[in-house]
């Protein structure tokens, strides 16, 4: 899968690429940092579930964002590990890496992207609910955690184009 916005390029990447790797690891740092060293909640992603991962690459190849699918159930699939490195946001690729999961999305057959997120991710807040994701309860893994008892939940069901 390919497209652009000004100089970048998204491609699809298997879940243990290096790049990949480092942008993940920098997202959870960065997590870990705003809810005092807290660890995410719910089942971390594995390169078992993870049925699509996105890079978005910079006119010279540098890996600047990134976000992730896992499957849930028939046509539903869930949001993961979305994040753009600090001197490149601001540019639309959030919504860039956005796009293009959810049309990776449709193109496997699943219809309802599920995610979580926390109240301390204002950016992702606005960007979920400006993409047309609405607040939902807990769900799978989540529903019922002490650990995603501060997360929000969002779910959007996509159209066909």
């Amino acid at each position: 899968m390919t497209g652009t916005r000004s100089t970048v390029t998204l491609t699809a990447a298997p879940w243990d690429d290096p790049d990949v790797r480092r942008l993940t690891a920098a997202q959870q740092a960065e997590l870990r940092a705003r809810y005092d060293g807290a660890g995410e909640p719910g089942t971390p992603p594995t390169a078992d579930d993870v049925s699509v991962v996105l890079l978005a690459r910079d006119a010279d190849g540098e890996a600047v964002a990134c976000g992730a699918l896992r499957a849930l159930r028939d046509g539903v699939a869930e949001v993961k590990r979305m994040y753009v490195v600090p001197p490149a946001r601001g540019r639309g690729l959030s919504r860039l890496v956005l796009a293009g999961l959810e049309a990776a999305a449709r193109a496997r057959g699943w219809w309802t992207l599920r995610l979580e997120t926390g109240p301390q991710q204002p950016e992702a807040i606005a960007l979920y609910e400006g993409a047309g994701y609405r607040p939902i309860p807990a769900f799978g893994a989540y529903a019922g955690s002490l650990d995603a008892a501060d997360s929000l939940f969002y779910e959007r069901v996509l159209g066909a184009g």
